[in-house]
C-alpha cells in the first residue's frame, strides 16, 4: 500500500490528537511528535511539485510505450486508459499505476527479443523517474 497526502496527514492528527499514556512520557513522546514532523515535512514535499512530477512522468511513460509499444506486442490503444484526468494526485497515481504495469510488459519484451536498445532507455527513464521522486530531509539532531 502506498499511503495519500491524505492518508498520512490523518495519521498526523490521530497522533497529535490522541493523548499520550503516562508511561509514554519523555523520549518517547518527544519521538512521537519528530515522526510527526517528519511526516508532514515528506507531505509538504510531496505537495510541492507531486503534480509536476507526475505529468512529466506519465508524459513520458506514454511517449516511449507509443513508440516502442507496438514492435512489443503492446498496441498504443492500451493507452487509451491512462488519461490523466483531472490532474488531482489520485488521478495521476491511477493513470501512472497503469503505465507503469504497461512498461514492465514492455521491459519484459525488450528483454526477451534482446534489443538491448530499449532495455538501455528504458532503464535510463526508471533512473530519472528515482531521482524526480526523491524527496530530501533535513538532518535530525538526535534526542538527548
Amino acid at each position: 500500500m502506498t499511503p495519500t497526502v491524505t492518508d498520512l496527514l490523518n495519521g498526523c492528527i490521530l497522533t497529535l490528537a490522541t493523548p499520550p499514556r503516562p508511561e509514554d512520557a519523555g523520549l518517547f513522546a518527544g519521538a512521537r511528535i519528530r515522526l510527526v514532523a517528519m511526516m508532514n515535512r515528506l507531505v509538504a514535499l510531496e505537495c510541492t511539485d507531486g503534480v509536476a512530477v507526475r505529468v512529466w512522468e506519465n508524459a513520458a511513460l506514454r511517449a516511449l510505450i507509443a513508440a516502442a509499444g507496438p514492435k512489443h506486442g503492446i498496441p498504443a490503444s492500451e493507452l487509451d486508459e491512462t488519461t490523466d484526468g483531472d490532474y488531482s494526485l489520485s488521478k495521476l497515481d491511477a493513470a501512472n499505476a497503469k503505465l507503469r504495469r504497461l512498461l514492465i510488459r514492455l521491459h519484459e519484451a525488450a528483454e526477451l527479443s534482446g534489443d538491448i536498445e530499449l532495455d538501455h532507455q528504458i532503464l535510463k527513464l526508471y533512473r530519472e523517474i528515482a531521482r524526480r521522486r526523491e524527496l530530501y530531509l533535513p538532518p535530525m539532531k538526535p534526542m538527548a
